[in-house]
């Protein structure tokens, strides 16, 4: 699905992602905020982590991410909740920003582990921007139960993409990080991450009839519905873990 697809489907979204705000929230208060830490989040999308954490805990940052319109809400979110010059929002590639500075208390991706070509690649390119004794914080799909062959074609990837939790423990490991929190979402979190979609799109389709997109956008919104509500919900868990470098 192409970026434009992503922003006319989350269009009525202020987190993109299957987490709720008192799961937002709680991911903060696990993390241990406080004003003076830095995060640097990569793939931010409307950045609504960065500034309610910065609303609640006085952090600052940086959010990187490829979206225009997506880096505009947040630029207009930060400005809303007062902490515009807590953040730099940086239109760019995320998975080329990171440095080896060991800059940041926090280094987040949070469901966008394609920028690094999987989680294991994310969590390399994410190690060389945290500071000795920071926080990595990643989110990624795991199985419920392990699919059925329909149900990884109606997803659009296979069995091996993603894991259980038990053997996302041993990826971890293998990555050299060791998981010491995380938050799980839940059914209503993933409605309230899916469902608004449906309306998003049928409301720009009804309003942009000729647009040249809209058949293909039409296909697409049908199959998802289908697909969430046949196997979505059954087989496909998400969640934030929280990681320290070994």
């Amino acid at each position: 699905m192409s970026i434009r697809f992503h922003e006319i489907a989350e269009t009525y979204h202020r987190i993109l992602n299957p987490f709720t705000e008192e799961q937002l929230m709680l991911l903060g208060d696990i993390c241990r905020m406080h004003s003076g830490m830095r995060l640097l989040d990569l793939a931010c999308g409307k950045a609504e982590m960065l500034c309610r954490w910065g609303q609640t805990y006085g952090i600052r940052g940086i959010g990187v991410d490829i979206s225009a319109v997506f880096l505009e809400a947040a630029k207009q979110r930060a400005a809303e909740l007062g902490v515009s010059e807590q953040f730099t929002f940086i239109l760019g590639d995320a998975g080329k920003y990171p440095q080896a500075t060991h800059d940041f208390d926090i280094v987040s991706c949070v469901g966008a582990t394609w920028i690094g070509n999987g989680l294991l690649g994310t969590l390399e390119l994410m190690k060389p921007a945290l500071k000795p004794g920071g926080l990595l914080l990643v989110g990624e799909p795991y199985w419920n139960e392990q699919p059925p062959e329909p149900a990884c074609q109606a997803f659009g990837f296979s069995k091996d993409d993603y894991t259980s939790l038990d053997e996302m423990l041993t990826r971890f490991e293998s990555a050299g990080v060791q998981l010491v929190e995380m938050v799980l979402a839940n059914l209503d979190g993933w409605d309230r991450y899916e469902a608004p979609q449906w309306m998003a799109i049928d409301d720009f389709l009804r309003a942009n009839p000729n647009d040249p997109d809209a058949p293909a956008l039409s296909e697409w919104i049908n199959k998802n519905r289908r697909t969430y509500l046949r196997y979505g919900r059954r087989y496909l868990g998400w969640g934030v873990f929280v990681l320290r470098t070994i």
